[in-house]
């Protein structure tokens, strides 16, 4: 007999397949990253079709054959609407996945990415919070819950913890000030834009998208961060090229 759960989750990638299958990447709450395929998905008549799609956070009932889990039945939670009525959030949100896909072990559970994607597209989809405020605060936390969290209370060499002009090392993951950063290290930030990267590294999790930065600061945050993000992981990913060349970035 086929073994069935009921388990709780994201998808972060859905795959087309055959005339009417789908594959998809499904961020769980009980089983973490695993791989779903869902029978008869693209027909209009599915029941769970709604589910089927990339951001829908769905309960859902899996039986698994083998190695391979499948869909017998899909209720959707959260179809995060608001990121749905314009394209550039839609691509924000999709790229939010991938980076999570990226950082997500196979097969054991990661709830606090969950919780952590769930908030940032509900920050995005129905509190409206900037996109350009959203994408840094998200990509660095959830960098820090999967364990490349940066040093960032003080100077990695000298310890003064207020840098008059910081910056931040992508690749060792720490802070210097002026006199003691390398040359050709990393990013400059300001007072304003390391204050904005310590609370995102160190403050309450309900409160990360509570900071408000003005343009310069903010546009230093998010150059520090996404080349923080690409030195780590060491890879580049299509969702970001695709949102930035909408934003004009």
């Amino acid at each position: 007999m086929a073994e069935v759960t009921v388990t709780r989750g994201v998808v972060l990638r859905e795959t087309q397949t055959k005339e009417t299958d789908k594959v998809l990447t499904l961020l769980s709450e009980d089983l973490g990253k695993m791989t779903v395929i869902a029978r008869g998905a693209r027909r209009k008549t599915c029941k769970f079709a709604a589910c089927a799609q990339s951001l829908a956070y769905s309960e859902w009932t899996l039986y698994q054959r083998g190695s391979w889990w499948y869909a017998r039945e899909g209720s959707t939670l959260e179809l995060f609407d608001g990121l749905r009525t314009d394209l550039e959030t839609l691509a924000l949100g999709f790229y939010m996945a991938e980076l999570t896909e990226a950082v997500s072990p196979e097969e054991v559970p990661v709830r606090e990415l969950l919780r952590h994607l769930l908030n940032g597209l509900y920050a995005l989809s129905s509190l409206h919070k900037s996109a350009a405020l959203v994408k840094p605060a998200f990509e660095l936390r959830l960098l820090c819950l999967a364990g490349y969290e940066p040093l960032a209370d003080a100077c990695a060499s000298c310890g003064e913890p207020d840098p008059e002009t910081p910056a931040l090392d992508a690749v060792q993951g720490v802070i210097y000030c002026k006199k003691c950063a390398p040359s050709g290290t990393g990013r400059l930030l300001c007072r304003d834009s390391l204050a904005a990267l310590r609370h995102i590294v160190y403050g309450d999790a309900k409160r990360l998208y509570s900071f408000r930065l003005g343009e310069a600061p903010l546009d230093r945050l998010q150059r520090a961060v996404e080349s923080f993000v690409f030195a780590q992981l060491e890879r580049s990913f299509k969702t970001l090229d695709f949102y930035k060349s909408l934003a004009g970035k």
